[in-house]
């Protein structure tokens, strides 16, 4: 009886050291991912970026009026944040933001998105 309940401990001390770790690796960064944006809106309008990593305002920008191969475009002001988490940023499109159709990137920690997507401006 008491082999049985030695090996079953020793089994379930050894699938615990399999499961995946929670914690932050120092040294390793993520860089963030965008899945979906939503529809264009007019400048004082509300765009929401969703994604994966995306960290948060502390650490975190948004690019926008950025070419499809993340070149150029502005970083949108703190102040135009309304909310961010890691799989959602919530802003207001500024009120100098280009008219039109662009491209936006986010960056956490200095690392840009592994993807843009495109969004419009409407006047």
């Amino acid at each position: 009886m008491q082999r049985i309940f030695l090996a079953s401990l020793l089994f379930a001390g050894a699938l615990a050291s399999c499961a995946p770790s929670t914690g932050s690796v120092a040294g390793v960064t993520v860089a963030p991912v965008l899945v979906k944006v939503s529809e264009a809106a007019a400048r004082g309008g509300t765009l929401t970026i969703q994604g994966r990593y995306l960290g948060g305002p502390a650490t975190g920008r948004v690019l926008m009026g950025v070419t499809e191969d993340g070149q150029g475009g502005y970083a949108v002001p703190a102040a135009a944040v309304q909310s961010w988490t890691d799989s959602q940023i919530v802003l207001t499109i500024p009120d100098n933001a280009p008219v039109g159709g662009s491209w936006l990137f986010v960056e956490v920690g200095g690392r840009r998105s592994a993807n843009g997507l495109p969004y419009s401006v409407r006047q």
